[in-house]
């Protein structure tokens, strides 16, 4: 699941079990306070450990004992720091990691194909505020495959970006189907938030595989597309109706530089909805594409997609020759979307350790 905020929430699963939740404001201005507070609910709650009571989640209780035992190294290209390598900083952290790791990385451009496995949970890439660092690489899905070109892969729960700038540095592709897929990040662990980041690339930019995953403030809230001819903003896999996987897209602004659609296909029936985000005027008219397996196969009268849209604006914004299966969702059906319980992130969702406001906006 995914929740994009002033971007992107992005999440895997509809759980609506506290009541207390209340939904994203429609006013982008309060937004901020909003996320704060559920953010210190946790806080607040950090001496509970993870138990229902009253049908209610409460906290994680792995995650509560790992913000009890953090641990800062520094990387840095001066040798200043305990690291060179944001790679050596990762290959020192121990398999069955217990502890909130957290990796300070100083300005710079660090050239690095990094993996975080599935045994190093609780790590953190935060980024010099002021001077944000940059990683890159240069893979494709011709070289490595779509999985492994990420210039940057987390198979780990409980991880934490702020503050970094993730490029995938592949030239433009040519347009063919296959070999040209460059991913900038793959996040493939549960319960990831990044705060001010950024994701450059030119094909499958973010590939947000499985797991619950907050963004907030990030280069993709606001999603620019480069593609010349026609983009896809996303393109999402639910296979059936049972599973409760979905992007959520809230107070984004989508910026295009050719004919873009706000989402296609990648499974059987994808769940994708946009709320009070400004669409600019290269948005396509039709909203959503058919042209991609497999909803070409089944007409325009598709009742498996979920397609939704809720107040937004913008000239790209107009719903009056959407395709057919579209949502326009009312009040009423946008509520299931529109808190953290989402992403469940009551349970888990924190403030990265001495995280600010950056004052070097991506």
């Amino acid at each position: 699941m995914l929740l994009f905020l002033a971007g992107i929430i992005m999440a895997l699963e509809v759980i609506t079990t506290s009541a207390k939740q209340s939904s994203i404001p429609s006013e982008q201005s309060k937004l901020d306070d909003w996320i704060d507070h559920n953010m210190r609910a946790y806080e607040k709650d950090k001496t509970v450990l993870s138990e229902i009571i009253n049908n209610e989640l409460t906290l994680d209780k792995a995650l509560t004992a790992a913000e009890h035992a953090v641990r800062v190294v520094k990387v840095s290209q001066d040798g200043k720091g305990d690291f060179n390598t944001i790679t050596d900083a990762v290959n020192s952290i121990p398999s069955g990691n217990t502890g909130r790791v957290v990796v300070w990385i100083s300005g710079g451009v660090y050239r690095e194909h990094i993996m975080i496995d599935r045994t190093k949970p609780f790590v953190t890439l935060y980024g010099d505020e002021d001077n944000v660092p940059v990683i890159t690489f240069d893979g494709t899905a011709e070289k490595f495959g779509t999985w492994n070109s990420a210039t940057v892969a987390v198979e780990s729960d409980y991880f934490v970006a702020a503050n970094i700038q993730f490029v995938n540095s592949s030239p433009l592709p040519k347009g063919k189907l296959n070999g040209e897929q460059a991913v900038a990040m793959r996040i493939s662990g549960d319960k990831a938030a990044f705060h001010n980041c950024k994701f450059v690339g030119f094909q499958d930019t973010l590939c947000d595989d499985k797991g619950r995953h907050f963004f907030r403030d990030c280069y993709n809230t606001t999603i620019k597309s480069v593609a010349t001819l026609t983009g896809v903003i996303t393109a999402q896999a639910r296979a059936k109706v049972s599973e409760k996987s979905g992007f959520t897209f809230v107070h984004c602004n989508i910026i295009a530089s050719g004919d873009t659609y706000l989402g296609r296909a990648w499974k059987d029936m994808p769940r994708v909805i946009f709320a009070y985000t400004y669409m600019g005027n290269n948005i396509d008219a039709n909203g959503w594409s058919n042209g991609m397996w497999p909803i070409e196969a089944q007409g325009d009268n598709n009742k498996d997609v979920f397609y939704g849209e809720y107040k937004c604006m913008g000239p790209g914004a107009s719903t009056s020759k959407r395709v057919k299966y579209a949502k326009i969702l009312s009040d009423e059906e946008i509520k299931p979307f529109m808190s953290m319980t989402f992403i469940q992130g009551n349970k888990w969702l924190i403030q990265p350790p001495n995280l600010k406001r950056s004052t070097q906006k991506l």
